[in-house]
């Protein structure tokens, strides 16, 4: 043992100064290291330590120690993001007051993947639980607060109603869908429902399933599209007498399973749809011929949606690890998609909505409480994540508030309507654009489609493709495309009525001089007549007469209808006053031009 004492010191000793090792091992001092003392050899020494430092913090000589700059794969985001300009970077989210929501509303407790909701300027309207069949109810939009227990529906299916939509040219005419095979299209009263309404217009029977779906065309006029569960999507043309048509305009019937949904593209020449078998097709809506086909396997599609005019699509499924996920797509090539994106671990479905006019994108969850908004562009990156609205009430289904209906005034750009089962509640969420000026925001309100078709039935079955008639919100304007307008109230019987004892020496007046002297009075009366036509449109609140407001049922709405019988008597006295002021004015250059024609 102490030979073997001595033997490992000795090996130990010479370990510490590798530099003579290799010259006493060839003289025979030092004997190589036997089978045991092998592992000894590879202890790092004071000098690997050293070399292993000037490595890692980049010494030379004698200058100050500094870490050596990271290096950033071309994949890598750096530390320093480029800066992006952008008006929505700012966008909140704003839930309406406890008085401005709707309460006590039976929702609906089916389990189908659909919005059960659809709203409009002047209604808004729910699928609710029915006993014997299914129902919707339409409300009001000013109604808000509780809803009557009693409240009338809309009720004739004999099944569970699954989808509803509000015509996009007519705020009087909704089309509903239902698991007993058929559509109905209902004519819902300008005043408010005092009883059950079971009388539809329209009864489309075709489907041999029941049917998930329906869809009105973006710009021609009655053209309805539905999808069933017999895997078949069916055009109708509703511009007929017939009360119950059978036989549609066009069967497609290119999918191998259930329709999930369908999507538009801005002039209605395109169908996206999206199946059970977790396939995107791009099909033409007339001839039923699909276009491009989507069978990548990374990506199982739910929704699909065309994003505008940007010749894109999107669609939100699910990865192969079930994670939550959106993918963006070129419509001319479905092979690969353009990004993707995963959101998180969620089961609920996901729909997604677009605003072509300020390419937002929203992304709703069923089950959750919070919706993702996104800015669409058209070259990389597509997508950039703005914010998210957070809320804990999780939605079941949601509205969205056409873009004529939104209020100009705070700046509002989106209304959602969330569906919360768990209290029975619809809770309007407004996405604001925060400004600081109140007049209005022509950057953030370009021209939007109106309520006016710009193709009939005939017509776009016939090939023709149009793009939708636009407006502007700013308040009193009017359609910018040059279409036939109703015909005004002319504007004499208007001026008679007004003041006609001024007006009577101004016919004189233009017999004996001509038109210099009476082209003010012209400016004035154009100028007044339309000020009268804005006032006329002033009366109409959200798309509602406030004339014909029922008669409130609690104090709450006893106090609302106080307060906005108050307005409105503060602003008819304003407006008189106007008025009187306009006449002295008109009178006042009535009597100078009789004084410069005295002078002639």
């Amino acid at each position: 043992m102490l030979g073997f004492g001595r033997c490992y010191h000795t090996y130990h000793l010479a370990l510490k100064s590798p530099s003579n090792n290799q010259a006493k091992i060839e003289s025979g001092c030092l004997a190589p290291p036997t089978k045991h003392l092998q592992g000894v050899a590879s202890v790092p020494t004071r000098s690997d330590f050293k070399r292993k430092k000037q490595r890692m913090w980049n010494v030379s000589g004698n200058s100050r120690l500094r870490p050596s700059p990271p290096v950033i794969k071309p994949n890598q985001m750096s530390w320093h993001p480029q800066y992006r300009s952008s008006k929505f970077r700012h966008v909140y989210g704003k839930p309406a007051s406890k008085e401005n929501c709707y309460d006590s509303v039976p929702i609906t407790r089916s389990v189908h993947d659909n919005h059960f909701c659809a709203v409009n300027p002047h209604f808004i309207a729910v699928v609710t639980e029915c006993a014997g069949g299914g129902a919707f109810l339409v409300i009001p939009l000013h109604q808000t607060g509780k809803l009557d227990p009693h409240y009338p529906k809309v009720c004739g299916h004999r099944g569970n109603v699954l989808d509803i939509k509000w015509n996009p040219f007519n705020d009087f005419e909704i089309a509903s869908c239902s698991e007993d095979a058929t559509i109905k299209i209902w004519n819902i009263p300008k005043q408010l429902l005092t009883r059950n309404l079971t009388t539809y217009r329209k009864e489309l029977v075709g489907h041999s399933r029941r049917v998930g779906l329906v869809e009105w065309h973006p710009t021609a006029a009655n053209i309805l599209f539905s999808a069933g569960y017999d895997y078949k999507v069916m055009v109708w043309n509703l511009d007929t007498k017939e009360s119950v048509i059978a036989n549609p305009m066009r069967t497609i019937t290119c999918h191998q399973d259930v329709i999930l949904s369908m999507s538009f593209n801005t002039n209605g020449s395109l169908l996206a749809t999206t199946c059970k078998d977790r396939k995107i097709r791009v099909v033409d809506p007339r001839v039923g011929i699909v276009l491009q086909e989507a069978s990548y396997k990374g990506h199982r599609a739910n929704k699909v949606l065309f994003l505008g005019n940007l010749k894109k699509l999107l669609s939100t499924g699910t990865s192969r690890w079930n994670n939550r996920q959106m993918a963006l797509w070129d419509q001319d090539n479905l092979s690969v998609p353009l990004t993707e994106e995963d959101l998180d671990g969620s089961s609920g479905v996901l729909f997604p909505f677009y605003d072509s006019d300020t390419s937002m994108l929203y992304i709703v969850g069923k089950g959750d409480g919070n919706i993702r908004y996104y800015e669409v562009n058209p070259e990389k990156p597509y997508l950039s994540y703005l914010t998210e609205y957070r809320s804990y009430n999780p939605q079941k289904g949601i509205g969205v508030m056409p873009k004529r209906g939104l209020d100009v005034s705070s700046c509002e750009i989106f209304r959602f309507y969330k569906l919360i089962t768990t209290k029975s509640l619809i809770e309007p969420v407004s996405m604001i654009v925060p400004r600081r000026s109140e007049s209005y925001q022509e950057d953030i309100y370009p021209p939007t489609a109106a309520a006016q078709p710009s193709l009939a039935a005939h017509e776009w079955l016939s090939g023709i493709n149009r793009e939708p008639v636009m407006m502007s919100l700013r308040p009193g304007s009017e359609l910018l495309d040059s279409q036939p307008l109703p015909p005004e109230k002319p504007l004499s019987n208007f001026m008679f009525q007004v003041s006609p004892q001024p007006l009577e020496p101004m016919a004189q007046l233009v017999t004996k001089d001509g038109h210099t002297h009476c082209s003010l009075l012209d400016e004035k009366a154009s100028k007044w007549a339309t000020e009268q036509r804005l006032e006329e449109k002033s009366w109409l609140t959200n798309g509602f007469d406030v004339f014909e407001c029922p008669p409130p049922k609690t104090e709450n709405e006893l106090l609302q209808m106080f307060y906005r019988q108050q307005e409105e008597i503060r602003r008819l006295r304003e407006l008189l006053i106007q008025r009187e002021v306009q006449t002295k004015q008109l009178e006042l250059e009535i009597k100078n031009l009789r004084m410069g024609l005295g002078q002639f």
